[in-house]
């Protein structure tokens, strides 16, 4: 049974406002600020590291989607043909979100300011209830033994 609240946000825009409200911690608290804002070499440069990182982990999840020729939308995961476990599917279960958090992660280095690293585990929690479990529970329901089996060995994130 799908709750009212679940698939209703793209995953994308649940990131996109936490990357706002670290923008606005990082503004509001500069008390808290580690170093200058996109300091090279460590700021800029971890920062361009772990975006980039996370591009191509995501990038490498819609691959295998495409690959399984599956919808990628997270609004409608009961769309779904294949159940994707090839690939950087062998590692994580939600690379595309994985990859998001890093982006995530980069973003608040880039910031340099401590508050806006609060505003990750906020990012985890609000997909794991808002996409990720209703995602599970959907693949349980359509691919029965074969997805249980998938999920006991592979982690939901790393």
């Amino acid at each position: 049974m799908t709750r009212w609240y679940e698939h209703k946000l793209p995953p994308p825009v649940i990131d996109a406002a936490c990357a706002g409200l670290m923008w606005w911690l990082a503004g509001a608290l500069p008390a808290l600020q580690l170093w200058p804002r996109g300091a090279w070499p460590f700021g800029l440069g971890a920062a361009l590291g772990l975006a980039l990182a996370g591009g191509a982990i995501a990038l490498a999840g819609l691959v295998e989607f495409s690959r399984a020729r599956t919808t990628f939308n997270p609004l409608d995961p009961a769309r779904a043909s294949a159940l994707v476990t090839t690939g950087i599917y062998r590692v994580t279960r939600n690379p595309m979100y994985l990859g998001m958090l890093l982006v995530l992660l980069g973003w608040a280095v880039w910031l340099g300011n401590a508050a806006p690293f609060g505003v990750l585990p906020l990012s985890v929690l609000l997909l794991n209830k808002l996409q990720i479990r209703p995602e599970e529970r959907i693949l349980r329901e359509r691919f029965g033994e074969h997805y249980t089996r998938y999920a006991g060995r592979v982690r939901r994130w790393v």
